[in-house]
């Protein structure tokens, strides 16, 4: 039997989560960034991680962004086949449109790439829908800052490159970027699928926990030999040279073809944002 969600629970959720995403960084983050904090060997390094959390504890405590890029609004929606939202995707720019006046957020999003002009209300959002079993809404909002957005690459690479050839590029995109992501960065690897679907797996990785190592062992593996290069580039907190440039490296896997290796590296900055509501 079908279960209606009202469309009005839809709105409050996302404007709350995109608040509340740009206002409260994640315990996970600043879990991560308090062990950077004592893994640093760089003194300067350890005041830069120092002066992040200073600003995610400001930015918590007097309800303010924690970075004026309050970002592309991308929303992920899971939604269970037995569930029933009317008009998901109005619902969703409502709540963004709403959140952003709420938290007194910055408007990023222009209405076209030629012509420039801001939308002034942060929409339309990227919504990506997945169905799923059960009756539920699982909602996702992450924000997106173009600093560390733009730094991001893709490739598509041969079978025959295999797994160095994964590592060499995803090293490569981290030392190309430098400082310009504001490190210290959280690294989302997609690998497979085909040439949009490896973009998305490298997003989706940046919502997994910062830290939490992919259940599958080899992607486990992976993840651990390419942070251990990352963290021999030296580029450090905020690019000052230090030991933690990437708090994390995420990697995602999904079906590809026989003739491809598609690979993308989503890279996020020191405020990797994101916030989750069930309805």
């Amino acid at each position: 039997m079908s279960r209606d969600i009202p469309r009005a629970a839809v709105v409050q959720a996302v404007a709350d989560l995109f608040r509340r995403a740009n206002q409260e960084l994640g315990a996970d983050m600043v879990a991560a960034l308090e062990a950077a904090r004592g893994e640093e060997a760089s003194p300067t390094g350890r005041r830069v991680l120092e002066q992040i959390l200073e600003n995610a504890r400001l930015a918590r405590t007097e309800g303010l962004p924690m970075c004026q890029d309050t970002g592309f609004p991308v929303v992920f929606a899971f939604l269970g086949e037995d569930a029933h939202v009317d008009d998901l995707a109005g619902a969703v720019d409502e709540g963004i449109r709403r959140g952003t006046a709420a938290g007194y957020l910055r408007a990023s999003v222009v209405r076209h790439p030629l012509d420039r002009v801001n939308t002034g209300d942060n929409t339309p959002a990227l919504l990506h829908l997945t169905l799923v079993a059960g009756d539920r809404l699982r909602l996702a909002v992450t924000p997106k800052g173009a600093g560390s957005e733009n730094m991001s690459r893709l490739a598509m690479l041969r079978p025959a490159d295999g797994e160095e050839g994964i590592v060499d590029f995803v090293v490569e995109t981290v030392r190309a970027a430098g400082p310009n992501p504001c490190p210290p960065l959280v690294v989302g690897v997609g690998i497979g699928s085909n040439f949009e679907g490896v973009a998305l797996l490298a997003k989706r990785a940046l919502l997994r926990p910062v830290g939490d190592p992919s259940p599958d062992p080899r992607l486990a593996a992976l993840e651990r030999r390419i942070a251990a290069r990352v963290r021999d580039l030296g580029i450090g907190p905020a690019g000052f040279g230090g030991t933690v440039t990437a708090l994390a490296v995420h990697a995602e896997a999904g079906p590809t073809h026989i003739a491809s290796l598609p690979v993308a590296v989503n890279i996020s900055c020191h405020a990797t944002r994101h916030a989750e509501a069930v309805l």
